[in-house]
């Protein structure tokens, strides 16, 4: 998952970033809105972290030309703490969620992965399909009961997998969402690594679907 953080601040702008991190992200920042506008116009992210107060554009201005262009991604916004007006605002311009500062890392993170969540449609931080579980709150992955020990490449694939459950999707797709933008991309590696997870889940948890990509069958469907 690649989220976008969007705030001015070098200081705080890095500790969001770690904490996306640290959460098994990928972030990207962006330190104006004109810059944040852009990448969020032209770039694949998952969520955006959008401070309202940012130079050149202001963050409001960014979501509301967002919205306007039909841009869904889901966008947390950072407002000043107390101050409601500003609140209402964000969400009425079409924020998913607001986060006041200072704000704990913990509640950043979970609000995050609500969002997310909530926009592939599902309900709980806990992802099944079968005998397949993933719990996206300490990122741990289970099969028939017993826990697996994935590396953090192979772990952002398997999640993305599993938050689109039952739709097919293509490696250029799962290379966007699992690396940043600056990284080597190599498509080849995908292939790898659903080799690995298939060797410690069952061939049959990931399924190719030949010339279009992979899909894992969602939960009703294993039911």
């Amino acid at each position: 998952m690649r989220i976008l953080i969007a705030e001015d601040e070098p200081r705080l702008q890095q500790q969001l970033v770690s904490l996306v991190e640290e959460a098994g992200y990928v972030a990207e920042a962006s330190s104006d809105g004109q810059d944040a506008h852009y990448r969020g116009s032209t770039e694949v992210f998952d969520a955006v972290v959008l401070d309202l107060g940012l130079p050149l554009l202001d963050g409001l201005s960014v979501l509301k030309r967002w919205r306007e262009a039909g841009l869904s991604l889901p966008v947390l916004v950072l407002t000043a703490r107390g101050n409601w007006h500003e609140k209402v605002i964000g969400i009425d311009a079409g924020a998913d969620d607001y986060l006041a500062k200072p704000f704990h890392g913990p509640e950043l993170v979970a609000r995050l992965r609500a969002l997310i969540r909530r926009s592939a449609g599902l309900a709980s931080a806990i992802l099944r399909s079968g005998a397949l579980s993933l719990d996206t709150r300490n990122a741990t992955v289970s099969f028939g009961g017993a826990p697996v020990a994935l590396t953090s490449h192979e772990y952002k694939l398997l999640e993305y997998l599993m938050h689109r459950q039952g739709v097919i999707v293509s490696r250029a797709e799962l290379t966007e969402h699992i690396y940043a933008q600056d990284f080597d991309r190599d498509s080849n590696t995908i292939e790898v690594f659903v080799g690995r997870l298939r060797k410690k889940l069952e061939p049959g948890v990931i399924q190719t679907v030949r010339g279009l990509g992979y899909r894992i069958a969602s939960h009703e469907q294993v039911s």
